[in-house]
């Protein structure tokens, strides 16, 4: 316990070091400010951009606009933010050969890796969840009588998504050391649940759900107890491509 709280730390601190926390809080807080104030003043915008004796109609915005955004901008821009900031995660140390001397020292090849994942994890949980809260913040400041379901359910699916996409991250850069092998791999991932939509008895096994319908959780249409099995796919995966990633790297010539 001792070896992985010092090697998580020095995770940590290479993340500061490096200015990736810095940069993904600064990311994701200016998609929690814009999230509602692109649902609130956009409608005003077009209005003013359409060209005379055009008038298009436009319904008055809503808490739920705002929540749209925060969903549209959480899978396309911030989990596509945190593929690329964790991309490298082990590609140095392999570069630099910096894993040999620890392996040799003693510290076990899991504790290094699950060192990566609880760092990697830091830094989606602390920058998703500020985002969450700056939107709504300024949602509940902007549409005070906005009312949501299923709210937390809606936004922890997107938070498990990511930890998914990290885990798949984590086996990549074991299986490719190097920074591009796990992108590839994660796109491969997310290409192999889009084609999983074909098959209309598997769709409700897809973690795919826990990003492509977060609005129909809101509103009430999906409950959990829709969602159990994605769910627990999206567990069984994440703990697989750990699992997959401690035998690999086990293996693994540093």
């Amino acid at each position: 316990m001792r070896a992985y709280l010092a090697f998580t730390k020095k995770e940590l601190t290479e993340y500061t070091r490096n200015f990736k926390l810095f940069l993904a809080i600064a990311l994701f807080a200016l998609l929690g400010i814009m999230n509602p104030l692109t649902a609130k003043f956009l409608p005003d915008l077009l209005g003013n951009f359409m060209p005379k004796g055009i008038t298009i109609l436009i319904a008055e915005p809503t808490n739920l606009d705002s929540w749209i955004q925060f969903f549209k901008n959480g899978t396309q821009t911030g989990l596509f933010i945190i593929v690329i900031l964790m991309s490298g995660m082990m590609a140095k140390e392999y570069e630099n050969g910096t894993l040999i001397n620890m392996v040799t020292k003693g510290l076990p090849r899991r504790t290094i890796l699950f060192s990566k994942f609880t760092g990697a994890l830091f830094l989606w949980t602390v920058s998703y969840w500020l985002c969450f809260f700056i939107t709504l913040g300024y949602t509940l400041y902007y549409f005070p009588e906005g009312r949501t379901e299923n709210l937390a359910l809606s936004v922890s699916s997107l938070y498990l998504f990511g930890v998914l996409l990290i885990a798949i991250l984590l086996l990549g850069a074991v299986l490719f050391k190097n920074a591009y092998g796990p992108l590839l791999l994660t796109g491969g991932f997310l290409m192999i649940l889009f084609l999983w939509n074909l098959f209309p008895e598997a769709v409700k096994w897809n973690p795919l759900i826990l990003i492509s319908r977060n609005m129909d959780m809101l509103q009430g249409t999906l409950l959990l107890e829709e969602l159990r099995n994605s769910l627990l796919m999206t567990g069984l995966m994440i703990s697989s491509a750990l699992v997959a990633a401690v035998q690999f790297f086990n293996k693994t010539a540093l």
